[in-house]
Parts: structure tokens; sequence; C-alpha cells
């Protein structure tokens, strides 16, 4: 008994002097005047084409949902009126991901079509969950979990990398040569956006090419009280970073451009960003907290299109006539009967509740924010397009000319598509958590299939196209 107190004893000592693991800082920046959306293009499809998936967060269901949406796009062939053949998936230029919807996203990203043979078995039908507990509890992590700035979510991370990742970092993700992948979390002390991205790296003056993925989907998984925050050192204002010479159009314009003000509140974050004197250290969390669909991004990247349309300045995008956005929104809804009884539920419930509700509505106002920029689009363009039209403002008057030339296609897949009321309720009752039965992760890919394929919004989208579904493999 001695001796194995004394082994537990030298093992949280030596495990004590763990270090966290420190992401370097950018020696120098090259000068770069690119927009944030200009590398969005990364397959070889159709170049008139984008098309975008957004997962949102939700733990295992919400792997297990956006994983149902790539398997069922792999399945869409599609015959062009030109006699090309393609798959829908391999048209797919941009995935973003939180939380749950960060680990099937950065996966894809990482290993394409090889994720299809064992991204089940390593890691949805894994109890990944019981794993962070069991490592959370083993006397020998103790040392390391009490080390500075080396939490629970150092520990998941680490086993990300052993069950999934294999300790690739960003550098490989870019050599894979897939979509573009962009994971989001979220500063605990401002509320602020850190997406895993070259422009936001570059504004802290921190390296993002050795970034581990698995410190990635850790940090946008990262759910505040369960799992610790994750640490990151932000060395802003040390390496020469500028801002692109195109942003002084928001920023220094004595009437800045409309519409710009979701732009011009998302570089009033990243300015917080720009000052690693001041704020040397980020503690990341969960992405969902700001962003729940991953759609805010999409958002301001539309938004700064129709803002510099109004200037008459060209964009990397003027080229592109359809954007399809697959909306892949997990989030469950389980009923209660908590209005049933005169007592309220217990706080447990209560912070649950109130933590949630607010989250799931900005997402669905998100989605609203997307339809509306196409509405608006397509308005402006009808009366471009009359014989002639009047403006009693100049800056109205260039919106007009200049409205963008791209059909908006918004997908939704979520459980409040699904027709049949059980097979709905079933999965509104799916926990949020990192472990799911076999039969559920099953349930919710069959589900997210049935709802793209029988999606109107996707076929009003592919109405110019014809497209056959290959059978289940």
């Amino acid at each position: 008994m001695r001796n194995a107190l004394s082994i537990l004893a030298s093992s949280v000592l030596l495990w004590g002097c763990t270090q966290r693991p420190v992401n370097p800082p950018l020696k120098g920046i090259a000068k770069n005047a690119s927009y944030e959306f200009e590398h969005l293009e990364r397959n070889s499809g159709k170049k008139d084409d984008l098309i975008i998936l957004a997962f949102s967060g939700g733990g295992t269901r919400a792997a297990a949902f956006s994983y149902g949406v790539l398997e069922t796009l792999r399945r869409i062939e599609i015959t062009a009126s030109s006699g090309e053949h393609y798959r829908l998936l391999d048209e797919v230029d941009l995935i973003t991901g939180v939380s749950g919807g960060s680990f099937t996203a950065l996966s894809y990203g990482l290993y394409g079509e090889k994720l299809f043979d064992e991204y089940e078995q390593r890691f949805l039908k894994r109890n990944v969950q019981g794993e962070i507990v069991k490592r959370t509890l083993n006397p020998l992590n103790w040392g390391a979990l009490w080390s500075r700035g080396w939490g629970r979510s150092e520990l998941a991370a680490n086993l990300y990398d052993e069950i999934l990742f294999n300790g690739a970092t960003y550098a490989d993700l870019e050599r894979a040569g897939g979509p573009a992948i962009v994971v989001g979390s979220t500063d605990l002390s401002s509320g602020s956006r850190v997406v895993f991205v070259s422009q936001n790296f570059d504004v802290m003056c921190a390296d993002l090419a050795s970034f581990r993925l698995a410190r990635a989907a850790a940090a946008s998984s990262a759910v505040p009280v369960f799992l610790s925050p994750l640490t990151i050192n932000n060395y802003g204002g040390g390496c020469g970073y500028e801002e692109p010479p195109w942003l002084a159009l928001f920023t220094k314009a004595e009437k800045p451009l409309r519409p710009a003000g979701r732009v011009l509140n998302r570089l009033h974050e990243l300015e917080a960003l720009d000052d690693g004197v001041e704020d040397p250290y980020l503690h990341l969390v969960d992405g969902a907290v700001a962003d729940n669909l991953g759609l805010r991004g999409v958002l301001d990247s539309l938004e700064t299109l129709e803002a510099l349309k109004t200037t008459g300045e060209a964009t990397p995008l003027d080229h592109v006539r359809r954007l399809i956005i697959f909306v892949v929104n997990s989030v469950s809804s389980p009923r209660t009967d908590w209005n049933k009884a005169e007592d309220p539920p217990g706080t447990l419930s209560i912070l649950t509740k109130a933590s949630g509700v607010p989250v799931d509505r900005y997402a669905n106002e998100s989605v609203e924010l997307l339809k509306d920029i196409d509405a608006r689009w397509t308005s402006l363009r009808e009366i471009r397009d009359q014989a002639s039209f009047q403006g009693d403002q100049e800056w109205r008057v260039a919106e007009i000319r200049n409205a963008p030339n791209v059909d908006i296609f918004t997908v939704e897949v979520s459980f409040a598509a699904l027709k049949d009321k059980a097979e709905r309720a079933y999965l509104n009752e799916l926990p949020t958590s990192f472990s799911l039965r076999g039969e559920a992760v099953d349930r919710l890919r069959a589900a997210a299939a049935k709802i793209v394929l029988e999606s109107p919004d996707l076929r009003e989208a592919l109405k110019s196209e014809q497209f056959h579904v290959v059978e289940p493999r």
C-alpha cells in the first residue's frame, strides 16, 4: 500500500510539471490585401457556384447529424446542362463548424473520402465523454490538471488526437487540399468569436500552421463549467500586421458603407485581439456560445460583398451566380412538463434552459437574416432591371445599380423538417453529450439523408440540372 501511494505521489509530482501547449508567434507577416472570403473556392468544381455547409453544435448528436449530410451529398450525382457529371459533395467550397459540428468539419477536411470508412468507429459510436471522465478521475492525470493553464480541455484534446486527429495540424489540413474549414470558438472574457483561420491568427500575430486540430476542436467544444477553457497565447501588435487597404472603405469613410453594421462590429472584435500586451492570453470556450450555427462569418462576408459592390469595386466573388448554404442545425427541443406544475423547475434545469434558449433563438435569427439578404438582393436586381429608377440618396442608387447577381438558396436541415412525429420526438430527446448509442447515431444519419433528399429548397436550387441519388454503400 505504501509503495502504491509513493508511486502515485511521484506520478502526481511528475505530471505537475506538465507544460501547457504554447502556440508560437509569427515572426513576421506578409502584407496581404486579400478579402476574408477570397480563398473560399477550394475545389475544382463549377466556378459560378459556391456551396457552403454550416454544422451546428450539439455534441455527438451534431457530429452524427452533420456526417449524415456529408454521406448524402456524396450520393447525389448531377448531370449539368453541359453534360458534365459530378457529385454534389465534390462541389463543397467551405464547411463551418462549432462545438460538435467542428469534429465532422475538421475530420472531413483532413481525411476526405477516407473519413467514410473510419469516422463511425473512431468517434461517432465511441463513448468519448466516458473516456474524458475516466481520464479526469485517473490520479495519474491529477498533476497535469493542477498545472498552470492546463485543464480538462487539454486532457480532452490529447484524447481527440489519439482517437481521431493523430497529431495533425492546420498545415496538414491545408496540404489535404479539401474544402476550406472554418471552426469557431468564443473568447470567455469578451464573448467575441475567435475563429481558427489565418485572418484571425494574423491579427493575433500567432502561427496557425502549427496549431493542432485536436486543440481547435477542444476549444470549439469546451462547454463552460463541464470543460475548462482552453488557453492560447495572443501576440497581437508584435508582427507588423496591417489591415488590408480595402477595410478603409468601412473604417475611414466619411459615411460608412451600408449595409456594413455587422462588418464593423466584427472589425471591432478583431481590434480587441490586436494587443498582446494588454491581453496576452485568450481563454476559449464553446463556439456555440457566440455562434451556434457557424453562420455569422458567412453573414459577415455576404454583407461585406454587398457593401463593396455599392462602390463598384471588384470582389473575388463577382463571378458567383448561385450560392447554396446547407444550415445543418441539430438543436433539440425536448418536451418538459414544467407548466403543469405549480412549483418551478430546479436550479440545474433552470441553468440548462437559460443557457440554451438564447443560443437557439439567436440561431434562428441567423437563418432569417440569411433569407433576408437573398430577398433584398432579389428586390434590388428587379428594380435595377426595370427601364428606369429613381433614388433620393446617392448610396441607394449605387446599391441598386451594383446589386450582387447571386441567387442564395438556404437548405435548412433540422429535426423540425421531419414529417414523422415519432422520429422527430425521438431525436429531440437525444442529449447534448459526447456519448450516444449506435442506434441513435444511425437514426441521426438517416434523418439527415431524408431531410436533404426531400428538401424543396435543394430541388429549387438544382432545378436546371438533372440529378439522381446513388444507393447507400
